[in-house]
């Protein structure tokens, strides 16, 4: 009995956790109506990506509610389940819970909530970025989404700049011989799915231009035009998507086909051909700079001096790193190490030297947080803590400062063991010792 009533009890846990938002006038959002609710939306939205267990998020819900219903007719409030919608949180960068974004003018550049988490300050943050976007259409900017629709009699597939049109003539040499990955689009101009396909086609197609840095393209072939192109890959339906990669045979895409599960896809095929992270020495201002402004986070980790563990230790160090970089490769997150002592500064901003030698931290730049590594720097501890990371369960703290250090220009590490400094002989020829001798006498 009471085991059944413990099982009771867990399952009605999980049922009042995961029925988070599901008697209330917040909108729950999933990529099967995203696009349709929010992003193809004229109003105004604030979404809430959260998980579940999350403490802060549960915490939130009431607020969240209140909110929602307050702005009812005037801004949508929505929530997305990000722990079980993992493609649409990695979407838009979630890395922790909950976090809130505010989907204006641009639709597919939302901006992140930084306001109060009460009912209060979530109504007054709305109205705030409402009162901005009346604002800009006044102004005359008309905002909205940054694509182009498919003409009525159009051949391309979809007229968005970031996909490019292939032909019979070009197609050898643009995806073919090309050493970037292809996602291919075989459509019919006449075809509905084709046309459904069409804006989250060129959405993606922006998207992973800019995250890839256009190693992973997306490209469309009207089959009814260019039909040697769909006679040699034996296109029967429409659409029909292919994956190219240099010297291998087109795969068939299997996945979704709304924007999400396209970005998903080309995401993983980035990572999955591209080469580990580099990791490196910060050896001046730019590289720390850059490095944390071009990644979501930044991983450091602090070195013991070389005197300390030699050129073996030291590599073995960051072998361990290199290691952790392949396995989290597809963060796409920035990695770098410096020597103890050689930027003190950063070392303080970062709350190191109270656990010793080596160090690792995480910093978000864009929002100046950081993690301490507290485990072992080892291959196990490593993970456990960039794992608890990547699911909001790290405890962050403020960069110090609230802003990245100063940091020191320093020679590179020449990969050799350290030399102890010289010291200079000292010239005793001129000192009397029979004094000294009489003394201990």
């Amino acid at each position: 009995m009471r085991a059944l009533l413990s099982v009771l009890a867990c399952s009605l846990t999980v049922l009042a956790v995961h029925g988070l938002y599901s008697t209330s006038d917040v909108i729950e959002l999933s990529p099967s109506n995203f696009n349709k609710e929010v992003l193809q939306s004229d109003n105004l939205w604030l979404v809430e990506f959260y998980a579940p267990w999350c403490g802060h998020c549960q915490n939130l819900a009431p607020e969240w509610k209140k909110a929602a219903t307050a702005l009812k007719g005037v801004v949508k409030v929505g929530a997305v389940d990000a722990d079980q919608h993992k493609s649409l949180g990695g979407q838009y960068g979630v890395r922790g819970f909950p976090t809130i974004k505010v989907f204006g003018a641009n639709k597919h550049k939302p901006e992140e909530y930084q306001g109060g988490r009460t009912s209060q300050a979530i109504v007054d943050g709305a109205l705030n970025a409402l009162r901005s976007l009346v604002k800009e259409r006044l102004s005359g900017k008309t905002g909205g989404s940054d694509y182009n629709r498919q003409s009525s009699g159009g051949s391309s597939g979809g007229s968005k700049k970031d996909v490019v049109e292939l032909t019979d003539d070009n197609f050898d040499r643009l995806v073919l011989d090309s050493d970037d990955i292809w996602m291919v689009e075989f459509f019919a101009p006449w075809c509905g799915h084709c046309k459904n396909l069409e804006p989250e086609w060129a959405a993606a197609a922006s998207q992973v231009k800019e995250q890839t840095n256009g190693r992973v393209k997306l490209g469309a072939v009207d089959a009814t035009e260019h039909q040697v192109l769909a006679s040699r890959y034996g296109i029967r339906g429409f659409p029909t998507i292919k994956i190219f990669r240099k010297g291998e045979e087109p795969e068939d895409y299997q996945g979704g086909r709304t924007r999400s599960d396209l970005v998903t896809r080309a995401l993983d095929l980035y990572s999955d051909n591209a080469p580990p992270p580099q990791m490196l020495e910060i050896l001046n201002e730019d590289i720390l700079k850059k490095t944390c402004d071009d990644h979501q986070l930044c991983v450091i980790a602090v070195l013991p001096h070389i005197l300390d563990t030699g050129a073996a230790g030291r590599n073995a160090y960051l072998e361990t790193m290199m290691l952790m970089a392949e396995k989290y490769k597809k963060k796409m997150w920035g990695w770098l190490w410096t020597e103890a002592g050689a930027q003190m500064e950063l070392e303080a901003s970062l709350g190191i030297g109270g656990f010793g030698y080596p160090a690792m931290a995480a910093i978000n730049a864009r929002k100046m947080k950081f993690a301490l590594l507290k485990g072992s720097f080892s291959e196990t501890g490593i993970h456990e803590f960039l794992r608890d990371l990547s699911v909001g369960r790290g405890s962050t703290a403020t960069v110090g400062g609230g802003a990245l250090p100063k940091i020191h220009t320093v020679e590179p590490w020449d990969g050799k063991d350290g030399v102890l400094p010289e010291l200079d002989d000292i010239d005793l020829s001129d000192v009397e010792l029979d004094d000294f001798e009489k003394d201990e006498l």
